[in-house]
């Protein structure tokens, strides 16, 4: 059987393309990938959702969404996919026990933020932990925090926290930062933000209560270790788009993010379409992510029209 559309990922942007394409009456297969659902089911309070004013549950919006695309007839498969051939009509697409086919594509497979590979990190995402200072930094009012990194994002973030957090420390492997100019002055200059210098993390505490109440940390040069009281840690060393399955299939541009034409969701493949943050290197929001898998939608419903009046 040859599927109208195959949606690949069910973040915020592959269930807002789910649910547009199936109210186009696409019967739309939503392939949900290893992570269902994306980045937000680490997420324990979504407060920034437009509808929801006393905020909800990351994994609750991801539960709505995908209720809502069902209603409409979008199906879903918890496969990962392997790999695409888009080189030929209908596409093929491999998951790890069989091989689909589809007219169309929605490519929707999200970014995963580059952690540090620890377990009490892992273990504490959500709860103290993270990796976007735009979802979670309200939490974290009047409180301390660190922020892990030494780019324009980990200065970023710490401006941003500025607008919450008491004081700010950023922590960097070396003893300059790799940040642009401009953000270097505005983060030195601001007094909430400290800067720990030739330093990294090598663990997080304290997992058996469920929180962050600090971080063990250790000086590169003389190897000696410290245990500093903290109340959250953000991680902003980068994200990595999801597209290492799409590697010599669509055009991606230096840094793996899916090029798009225009202002359009349409791949350098015809019929194959982009949305969330595969795409999108920049903002990395749930409402951004859901507003490109509306575009996605419609434009892949028009691609399918003009097939069917050719």
């Amino acid at each position: 059987m040859v599927e109208q559309v195959i949606v690949i990922g069910s973040g915020p942007a592959g269930l807002t393309a789910a649910l547009y394409a199936a109210r186009a009456d696409l019967r739309p297969l939503v392939l949900e990938g290893s992570q269902p659902g994306g980045q937000l089911m680490t997420t324990t309070g979504v407060e920034n959702y437009p509808g929801f004013p006393e905020g909800l549950l990351g994994p609750d919006l991801i539960a709505a969404m995908k209720k809502q695309a069902e209603r409409f007839g979008a199906r879903f498969l918890p496969k990962q996919v392997q790999s695409v051939d888009l080189a030929i009509v209908p596409f093929l697409v491999a998951t790890e026990d069989e091989t689909l086919e589809c007219q169309a594509m929605i490519i929707a497979a999200g970014a995963s933020a580059r952690l540090l590979g620890l377990e009490s990190e892992r273990k504490l995402l959500g709860h103290g932990v993270s990796a976007c200072a735009t979802c979670d930094g309200f939490f974290f009012r009047g409180k301390k925090v660190l922020v892990v990194g030494g780019g324009d994002s980990a200065l970023e973030e710490a401006l941003f926290l500025t607008k919450f957090a008491e004081s700010i420390y950023v922590v960097h492997r070396r003893d300059k930062l790799r940040a642009s100019k401009i953000m270097q002055d505005r983060a030195s200059k601001n007094p909430k933000i400290s800067f720990i210098w030739n330093t990294v993390v090598d663990d997080i505490l304290d997992v058996a209560q469920n929180k962050v109440t600090a971080v063990r940390l250790r000086d590169v040069n003389t190897n000696d270790s410290t245990d500093m009281p903290i109340d959250g840690v953000f991680v902003a060393i980068g994200h990595r788009p999801n597209t290492a399955f799409l590697k010599n299939q669509v055009e991606l541009d230096s840094k793996g993010f899916i090029v798009c034409q225009g202002d359009s969701s349409r791949t350098s493949v015809e019929g194959v379409f982009a949305a969330g943050d595969v795409i999108d290197p920049v903002y990395k929001q749930a409402v951004t992510a859901a507003g490109t898998g509306c575009r996605a939608a419609i434009d892949c419903d028009h691609y399918l029209s003009s097939l069917r009046e050719a």
